[in-house]
Parts: structure tokens; sequence; C-alpha cells
């Protein structure tokens, strides 16, 4: 006989009685109630808990959104990681969980699209939702758009990672900040200068992270594609899924005839951000990952327009 006949032939206890052998005992009474409006509420305790407590809530949290674009995919559904929070009065002991993700839920069964106005509309009713007079949300999803090459028009897919954040206030409102990550192509100027030949290349990443102003308006401005051309427009080269022959040739030609360190890159960004009527403040970060190093290069610039009026 076998090991697959012995396997075969063996004879288990019950279901019941395995999970007996590891562990499983049999319920004990039940003297709590069962009923919610008899149940205590440790969470609505009021006394004095010591402080103030500024943010409290979820986070990790992965559900399905859509995402309006202006750019080709226009509609297209994505995961969006969110994070949930509000503060917590010295006087009440701690918030209800449960309240951010059945807002989450409330908004997802009426098609949740990720545009500033649902998601200022958002943050309000969860502070309602809570009890309290302040909200804030943040979520980060992969951002897809089409590219095509320069010289054969082969089409595919890049994508960026991108970022809304709105907090609400019911004294001061809404502040919205907004992030984007995009990759480009940067070639070294120096390495340009100083070789006979060739120079070398790396990608880019460049992150901008901006605060709109109060009176941005999402159906005449794509925020994603204005910072997308703003990274973009200031690189050596674009980043592009398909690139045949003739396309290869224009994109490191390009890169050629524009170089640029990571230092300029971050300046040449700025520039573009603060010439956009709808930005308020900005950070712009640039990453390059060199081709000759094992480590990467970075720069970092912010700059808030309201402080140059002041």
């Amino acid at each position: 006989m076998n090991k697959t006949e012995l396997n075969q032939n063996k004879q288990l206890p019950s279901k019941k009685e395995r999970h007996k052998l590891f562990g499983s005992v049999e319920p004990g009474p039940r003297t709590k109630p069962m009923e919610k409006d008899q149940m205590a509420d440790l969470q609505n305790s009021k006394k004095d808990f010591l402080f103030d407590i500024d943010m409290v809530g979820i986070s990790s949290v992965k559900h399905p959104i859509r995402i309006p674009s202006t750019m080709t995919p226009e509609i297209q559904t994505t995961i969006g990681t969110f994070s949930f929070g509000s503060s917590i009065a010295q006087g009440s002991k701690g918030t209800n969980m449960s309240r951010f993700t059945e807002q989450l839920d409330k908004y997802h069964n009426e098609g949740f699209a990720m545009d500033i106005a649902t998601l200022k509309q958002f943050t309000e009713e969860l502070a309602g939702r809570l009890k309290q007079t302040d909200a804030e949300v943040e979520v980060t999803f992969p951002w897809f758009f089409e590219r095509k090459g320069p010289y054969s028009g082969l089409a595919g897919m890049n994508h960026a990672d991108a970022t809304i954040r709105v907090e609400y206030d019911k004294e001061t409102g809404h502040d919205v900040t907004v992030t984007l990550t995009g990759k480009i192509t940067t070639l070294c100027p120096c390495s340009k200068e100083i070789s006979e030949y060739s120079a070398h290349n790396q990608r880019g990443n460049v992150t901008m992270s901006v605060k709109l102003t109060d009176d941005f308006k999402e159906q005449e401005i794509d925020w994603k594609a204005a910072l997308l051309e703003a990274a973009e427009s200031n690189a050596s080269a674009r980043i592009h899924p398909v690139l045949k022959r003739p396309d290869e040739k224009m994109v490191t030609e390009q890169a050629y005839e524009n170089p640029r360190f990571v230092e300029d890159i971050v300046r040449l960004v700025a520039a573009d951000l603060y010439e956009y009527s709808f930005v308020e403040a900005f950070t712009v970060k640039c990453r390059n990952e060199e081709s000759i190093h094992l480590h990467d290069a970075v720069a970092s610039l912010s700059y808030d327009k309201k402080k140059e009026a002041e």
C-alpha cells in the first residue's frame, strides 16, 4: 500500500472535534446586551481627558474610484488609497471609526468621482456625521494618460501618481492641496560639456505639491494635466511607452538639445507653477535616478505667493 492509499483511508474526527482538538471551546454565557441603544458607548464618554487631539481617524483604506480627466482616457476606474480624520476635543474620549467607512460607502454607492467639489462636500458631511467641526480626507491614486510617439503616432499608456488632500473647518472653510509625481528624462549638462561624444542621462521623478486657490474651478482646469505639463515641458525629454526607431531618434536628440541639472528642473517647473493663476503656494521636488552613480541626485524648492504680497 502506497502513501496516497494510506492518506485516503485515514479516519478523521468530525470537524467540530477537530476544532476542539486545536483549542476551540463551547460558547460561554451571553450577559451583555445585543441592542445598540443598550450598549455602552465608551467613545462618546465626556470627561476631562487631559489633551485635545489634533487628528484621529483611519488610513490605508483601499477603495475603487472614478477619475475624470481631460486627457485620454477621460473616464477611468482605479483604486484609491484613503485616509480620513478629524480632531477630538479634550472633553471627548474618542471618535466613531465606523463612520469614516460608512461615509465612504455612501459616496461609493452614488458613484464616487475624484473631483475637488465632491471631496469638499464629502469632508463637510463627514464632519457632521462625526459631530465635529472639522474633517479631512486624503486619497492617492494612479492616474493614466495616453502618450503617442512623436513620429509614429503609436500610442500607449503612461501614468503618474496623484494625491488630493481636502481639509474642512467649520470656521475657515476648505483647504485643498493636490500632488502629482510624474517621470521625465533628463540629460546631464556637465557630461555633455566635457565628453567628446554622447552624454549620460537619467530618469527624473518630479513631485509637485500645490495649494489651490479658493476660486479654483475644476470644470475649467484639469489640475492633473496642468501639473504634468509643467514637469514634462521643462524636461530634457518626455517619457514614452511606445517608441519606434524614428521616435527614439527624435527623443534622444531632443534630450541632447535640452540638457538639465536636477537644480534646473525644480527652477523651471517652479516658474510654470508661479504663472498658474490657480496655484497659491507650491513645493517642487526632483529626484534623478543616476545612470553612472548608485546614488540619486535631489533638489527641492518651495514658494508661497501670498507671502510675496505681504
